[in-house]
């Protein structure tokens, strides 16, 4: 493709077109994934091995199993082999993928977030620098060991958003997806979706778990987490999420996590 400027530029492209985990030998296989060269969006796919998605730079966004995981860096989402999920990343974005061989290891049956220790993290570096071919009793081999237990020590981590196939809440969550600075009440949606409040607020905890106040916040952290991995300014995502100012905004982010947001990625 050629620019006005009448530079060429390269169309960025899939994954897949690089890499099949499928082909992959040993317990577990690391590669690193720089999305400046690829399309953002990896859609719903599967495979055999469980996949841990650790974000270095950046962050992803994660779809499977009937929930929602933003990955800033830091952090990874464990998916399950044969489970399928779907990926976005921020257009900076850095990744490491982790394939592990089902059974290699202890891990959750379940999709879930981690919190990945800087010992575990450069681990997987190195794998990801290593040769595809390893044997069980060499360098790597042994590396890998060690790394599959320390993963399996690992806590949990990051956040989490309950989805719901429901078409009355997939209408909500479509509608705040495009623009979470919507401030509509719990009473507005039920008319829009035509239903009375009190059974859309029913609806709401029985689907995710959650009450309309808690899910809209969560929402709110997951677009907030991954706008300010992507290079965005607290003023900009306060005003995007509707916050009446940016300290309206941080004193949220803190409920929530703890710190504010400048702290929350320096630590990471």
């Amino acid at each position: 493709m050629i620019s006005k400027s009448g530079q060429s530029q390269t169309k960025p492209r899939p994954c897949s077109d690089d890499f099949d985990p499928c082909q992959l030998d040993g317990p577990a296989r690391a590669l690193r994934v720089d999305f400046s060269e690829y399309e953002a969006e990896v859609p719903f796919h599967q495979h055999r091995q469980g996949q841990l998605i650790l974000a270095l730079h950046g962050a992803v966004t994660c779809t499977a199993a009937d929930a929602l995981w933003i990955v800033p860096p830091g952090f990874a989402v464990w998916i399950p082999g044969e489970v399928p999920h779907s990926n976005r990343a921020t257009p900076n974005a850095r990744l490491s993928y982790l394939f592990v061989e089902p059974d290699a290891v202890e891990l959750p049956r379940k999709c879930c977030a981690l919190s990945v220790s800087p010992m575990l993290r450069e681990m997987i570096l190195r794998l990801a620098d290593s040769p595809e071919r390893y044997s069980p009793d060499d360098h790597v081999g042994r590396l890998v060991r060690v790394l599959l237990d320390e993963l399996a020590l690992m806590p949990g981590g990051g956040l989490e958003l309950p989805v719901s196939g429901h078409p009355k809440i997939a209408v909500i969550a479509a509608a705040l997806a495009i623009d979470p600075s919507d401030r509509r009440t719990l009473r507005e949606w039920a008319e829009h979706v035509a239903m009375s409040e009190r059974s859309l607020k029913r609806l709401i905890v029985r689907e995710t778990g959650l009450t309309f106040g808690q899910w809209r916040r969560q929402l709110h952290l997951i677009v907030a987490l991954r706008e300010l991995a992507s290079g965005a300014t607290v003023q900009k995502v306060s005003s995007d999420l509707g916050y009446e100012s940016p300290t309206a905004f941080i004193v949220m982010f803190k409920k929530a996590l703890g710190t504010t947001p400048t702290r929350y990625f320096a630590r990471t």
